[in-house]
């Protein structure tokens, strides 16, 4: 193939930017247009290597070319390429932190989104096995394990040896993987009384009162710290209420390469969002990847839907929200207790939102409060982190986390996914267990 290094500059000097993602062009789903698409950007990550310590599909890639007769790209198999799809998470750390080509580079790599696509070729043309569409619908199996009773059985199951093997069996989970525990009531039904009153003070890019998206995982397995996020606006006189309605916001979804899903999720949580954003809310959530969702992935799918931006406009991370309360003087900082040490590891999709470091912001202001801060993926990304052909994998990630979590020796571990918080201190047995950074913060409040 031609070298596509050839008459351009080396590298990027200029910050990355995104181009929409065309997934209603016909030529995105051709298999023949993937490829060669995949074989370009493939030359150049061979060429590079920056990225291979992010993640297990760089190193895949790297090893089929080294292992090749080549010794190049084009040595390479095409059936060989899912090898090094299928161990992308979209975890978005090559695009934001480490790749020199990426737009407005001449070379166009988004490495992701590429790996997106090819995800969405594989799922039109192949479809997934129905284990990975259940574990991907979030809010169904949310719903019917949080039924009262079903909930029990559930958690009982999920603690014994025997039902763990079983579901390794036939749903591909493994059996060593922390799972969630479910809990009823819901943090819907905990909050359906937050009724929104009070007196709206804007402040910077925010209008001063929020509706939380709950989301799939906090709602059914941690609705604690939805509580703790309400209680912490309410604390600081922001009038708080649940959105009206919500469903999954499609990030498993899109990680699975189902795009036609995330439509139908989109179709029903941007009208009541974007109506709910005209009468002056604000939103937010307690997990990074829900928060991305609407602030890049929905509007690069439908770059051209108003409603879509409208909704990335107001839709912001919790400590993003407090940090521009804090520069207008409207953060209360009348705080009753220190955090001492906090080991404080940064979620790959809250890094992406480039907001810079603000949950380490507001965490500072607590007085006594020493913060440790990794900058480093845990590996878990929603399924990756519980299925059995992956699990090792995950775990090996995560364990420079761990690692440094236990260098710091930390009064408190923390990260802002609770899915990323609890695989690493699964792998540390607990030692320290993880809190959300909004727990750790209405702890200090002493409310």
């Amino acid at each position: 193939m031609a070298d596509p290094t050839q008459g351009t500059r080396e590298g990027n000097l200029d910050a990355p930017t995104r181009h929409p993602l065309d997934w209603t062009n016909p030529e995105f789903m051709e298999q023949q247009s993937l490829d060669a698409e995949l074989e370009r950007v493939f030359n150049i990550c061979h060429g590079c290597r920056r990225c291979v310590s992010l993640c297990h599909a760089f190193p895949t890639l790297f090893d089929l070319i080294d292992a090749s007769a080549t010794m190049e790209i084009d040595g390479v198999d095409k059936a060989d390429y899912p090898k090094v799809t299928e161990q992308c998470y979209l975890c978005d750390l090559c695009y934001q932190t480490k790749c020199p080509y990426t737009p407005p580079h001449p070379w166009n790599v988004d490495f992701p989104h590429l790996m997106l696509r090819a995800k969405a070729v594989a799922f039109e043309r192949d479809g997934v096995p129905l284990s990975s569409k259940i574990l991907s619908s979030t809010r169904a199996v949310g719903k019917l394990a949080s039924i009262p009773v079903v909930v029990q059985v559930v958690n009982a199951a999920n603690r014994n040896p025997a039902a763990r093997q079983l579901l390794e069996k036939t749903m591909g989970v493994d059996a060593k993987a922390r799972v969630p525990e479910y809990h009823s009531p819901t943090a819907r039904k905990r909050l359906r009384d937050l009724d929104g009153s009070g007196e709206a003070v804007p402040a910077g890019r925010t209008r001063g009162k929020v509706a939380l998206f709950a989301t799939c995982y906090c709602d059914h397995s941690e609705p604690v710290v939805v509580e703790d996020l309400a209680a912490v606006l309410q604390h600081n006189a922001i009038p708080t209420r649940l959105v009206e309605q919500e469903s999954c916001c499609g990030m498993p979804k899109l990680e699975l390469g189902d795009l036609q899903t995330v439509k139908k999720y989109k179709e029903r949580n941007i009208p009541v969002l974007a109506k709910m954003a005209r009468e002056g809310w604000d939103f937010t959530a307690a997990i990074p990847s829900c928060v991305l969702m609407f602030k890049q992935e929905l509007p690069l799918m439908f770059p051209d839907d108003a409603d879509v931006a409208l909704v990335r406009e107001r839709f912001f991370d919790p400590f993003e929200y407090l940090a521009e309360r804090h520069k207008a003087g409207l953060l209360q900082t009348d705080f009753k207790t220190s955090l001492g040490k906090v080991a404080w590891q940064v979620p790959c999709h809250q890094r992406v939102q480039k907001i810079g470091p603000k949950t380490r912001e507001i965490l500072q202001l607590v007085p006594d409060t020493e913060i440790t801060t990794i900058e480093r993926c845990s590996g878990h990304d929603g399924t990756y982190g519980v299925k059995h052909k992956t699990y090792a994998l995950s775990r090996k990630l995560a364990k420079p986390v761990e690692n440094r979590v236990e260098q710091a020796n930390p009064d408190h571990f923390t990260s802002d996914c609770p899915m990323a918080g609890g695989h690493i201190a699964h792998g540390l047995d607990d030692k320290p267990a993880a809190e959300h950074p909004l727990s750790l913060l209405r702890k200090a409040y002493g409310i």
